[in-house]
């Protein structure tokens, strides 16, 4: 059974459903089983729940726990290490309740005991202590039963394994617990006071886990008040240069923001990280301008998550600090903050409407001006997802507060991203009908010339079809249409386009059509025969026989527009 199970989670599965679990503790507590057998039965044990959650689920419901306390009373080491492993993996495990660590007063000062019989009790027991010491109830159990004394002693073993479980066991022992932080700071081991125990561990020869770890103990000592914040051993070893602990965040924040780059699990894990969310965003108020930009990039990556945009960034209000980030910083931080302020405006993020009431609009527009092309296009990005479905106010608050004539100079403008994002802005402007023909009524006139002189000028495709996409929303509108109709150049443009050789083009020019010749719009006979006249009903027949499946029932659809 053993070698079957090592490894494979579905022969775990599958010994699980033949009902091999009470056959095994059976077994183990058996007094007439030898003790080879009852070892050999708690590592099959052990083995099962090193599988699947639903596999620990299923040993916990036979009661697989007080088996295993049962079988540390033995006097075989072997058997008690077996039943001890065991007991490390199902505790360590998130579905295990810490609560049946506790519910045995005996079993505490036991495992005290067991503490000195070899280095793997030792490994697995302060495993265990420090996976089930959850608040200061589970602290003061464990501190009453001498764990600062039984465990000193193991930050100095032979054993890496067993020192790093210690030290962790310290760190939750001391968390925001001032009678353990003021105990730790007087104990001694090999006549050498705990803290400074602490602060060799920092040492840059010790793995990263190490020097985490050592760093935390003596920070919930120094929080406790157990270390002075002035005491040597914090001054020298955490804050000794503060350019060096500068250097550490930095390195720290652009490290997570790797990682959580594009990977959707990963930036879940460092979100649900203890206070990772708090220490970023009090990152963006770093004196550090480099700290500062390494924190917002941090932001920045796990930003394009859309269920933390919906969640963490709302409960944590990440957009007060970012604004006031926007406020007065370099460029290379406002490129930065600018980008992810793009992402907090998306339509689904509960961040835009606070957003937009504390001042964001002029912000971004300011942003539009900027010599750098970088915060050109976040400006016009952020604006764009700001008016994606927006209500009319929003709308009409960005064309105020932009000007036209910035919206013409960004039209003309030598960078792509720019004018791209510019065109995107305008067709989510020109959105829903009631919105598309307030603002025609008002801008008509200058929005159809910036379009003639796209549709005009050397431009690539995107460009090309971006511009047709903002017709085809204008030939939407109930009276923005006629912008159109009376405007023969516009008209020759779209027919020119109908025709091209690229499928793109020729599907954009065909929304316009489609839109303008609709049957159950007032004034379509009029406009289907104008267009008729022009010869767009030869061309939309050309297109039904297209290759392109797509453009060939565009144009069926429209040709039955002048059938119906």
């Amino acid at each position: 059974m053993k070698n079957a199970v090592i490894g494979n989670n579905k022969q775990k599965a599958n010994l699980i459903v033949l009902g091999a679990v009470p056959r095994l503790l059976y077994l183990l507590q058996q007094e007439t089983s030898s003790t080879e057998l009852k070892t050999e039965c708690a590592v099959v044990l052990g083995s099962l729940a090193m599988g699947t959650e639903n596999n620990v689920k299923s040993l916990l419901d036979c009661h697989i726990i007080p088996a295993l306390l049962q079988g540390l009373l033995s006097p075989d080491l072997k058997f008690i290490e077996a039943c001890l492993r065991c007991l490390r993996t199902i505790f360590t495990s998130p579905v295990t309740p810490e609560e049946l660590l506790y519910t045995d007063a005996t079993v505490i000062p036991h495992l005290m005991v067991l503490l000195s019989r070899s280095r793997y009790t030792q490994e697995y027991i302060c495993q265990i202590f420090s996976h089930c010491c959850k608040g200061p109830d589970h602290q003061t159990i464990l501190f009453n039963h001498g764990a600062v004394q039984n465990i000193a002693h193991l930050l100095t073993s032979a054993s890496y394994k067993v020192r790093m479980q210690a030290l962790k066991c310290f760190s939750v022992l001391a968390f925001e617990n001032p009678q353990v932080s003021m105990t730790l700071v007087n104990v001694l081991v090999d006549g050498e006071l705990l803290p400074q125990i602490f602060v060799k561990m920092l040492q840059r020869d010790k793995p990263i886990e190490m020097q985490l770890t050592s760093a935390k103990c003596l920070t919930y000592m120094c929080r406790a008040g157990a270390i002075r914040t002035d005491d040597n051993c914090i001054v020298l070893k955490l804050d000794h240069d503060l350019k060096h602990a500068h250097e550490l965040r930095q390195a720290a924040f652009k490290l997570y923001a790797s990682l959580g780059a594009n990977d959707e699990d990963i930036r879940k894990k460092i979100i649900e990280t203890e206070n990772m969310m708090d220490r970023i965003v009090t990152g963006l108020s770093e004196s550090s301008v480099k700290v500062r930009l390494a924190a917002v990039r941090c932001l920045h990556s796990l930003s394009r998550s859309v269920q933390q945009l919906r969640t963490s960034f709302q409960d944590h209000a990440v957009w007060k600090p970012l604004m006031k980030v926007l406020q007065n910083a370099p460029d290379e931080v406002l490129v930065v903050a600018s980008s992810m302020l793009c992402n907090l405006l998306l339509e689904f993020s509960p961040s835009k409407e606070p957003i937009l009431e504390s001042g964001a609009v002029e912000l971004l527009c300011g942003l539009t001006q900027s010599e750098n092309p970088a915060l050109r296009v976040n400006g016009i990005w952020a604006l764009m997802n700001m008016a994606f479905q927006a209500e009319q106010k929003i709308k009409a608050d960005i064309l105020r507060s932009l000007s036209t004539e910035q919206l013409f100079r960004l039209l003309s403008d030598s960078d792509l991203n720019v004018l791209m994002k510019t065109l995107g802005l305008l067709r989510n402007l020109l959105s829903t009908r009631p919105h598309i023909d307030k603002i025609m009524s008002t801008h008509g006139k200058q929005i159809m010339q910036a379009v003639t002189l796209i549709l005009e000028g050397e431009h690539n495709t995107e460009v090309k079809e971006q511009t047709l996409c903002i017709l085809a929303n204008i030939a939407d509108g109930t009276t923005a249409k006629e912008l159109i109709m009376t405007n023969d150049d516009i008209l020759q443009k779209i027919k020119y386009y109908m025709g091209h050789s690229h499928v793109k083009l020729q599907l954009a020019a065909m929304f316009c059509i489609s839109n303008l010749i609709w049957n159950e719009e007032e004034g379509s006979q009029e406009r289907q025969d104008k267009l008729r006249d022009m010869g767009i009903v030869d061309i939309l027949h050309k297109l039904s026989q297209s290759p392109d499946s797509n453009l060939c029932d565009k144009a069926k659809t429209a040709l039955q527009q002048y059938l119906a």
